[in-house]
């Protein structure tokens, strides 16, 4: 699967959003070292806090699936219309979160912050430096 195949399944994904009150629709896509694809949207909640972003409810459809490894890349999109012209990133919680998947198979998978006009290519390092993971409780 190409970055543009991964970018167009992250921009589905964002189609399926629960987001009355942000009205900020966002779709992760996250694409494995044999080929799979797994999708997640963000849903929110009247109780604001326990919204779910898209990437968390990626990151839990794969490991709810067995997945534990080999994540090689991730895309994230927001709205075109919302945000700026800057591209979005992951909020630390998803850092986070996808840092564990990522640790799980040792890769340092690359990140695609999708904007209106750009994408910007980080490393998941990069965006979480010095992350904890299960090494740590070691």
């Amino acid at each position: 699967m190409t970055d543009e195949n991964l970018i167009a399944a992250a921009r589905e994904a964002a189609r399926h959003s629960y987001s009355p009150y942000s009205d900020f629709a966002v779709g992760a896509a996250l694409r494995f070292a044999d080929g799979s694809v797994v999708t997640g949207t963000n849903i929110e909640n009247a109780s604001y806090g326990l919204a779910l972003c898209a990437e968390t409810v990626a990151v839990s459809k794969a490991m709810a699936g067995g997945v534990r490894g080999g994540l090689e890349a991730v895309a994230v999109v927001g709205p075109l219309d919302k945000g700026g012209s800057e591209p979005i990133t992951p909020c630390g919680r998803c850092r986070q979160v996808l840092s564990e998947l990522a640790q799980l198979g040792s890769t340092d998978p690359e990140i695609l912050c999708v904007g209106p006009g750009t994408v910007r290519r980080v490393r998941l390092s990069e965006l979480l430096p010095h992350a904890f993971g299960p090494a740590s409780l070691d």
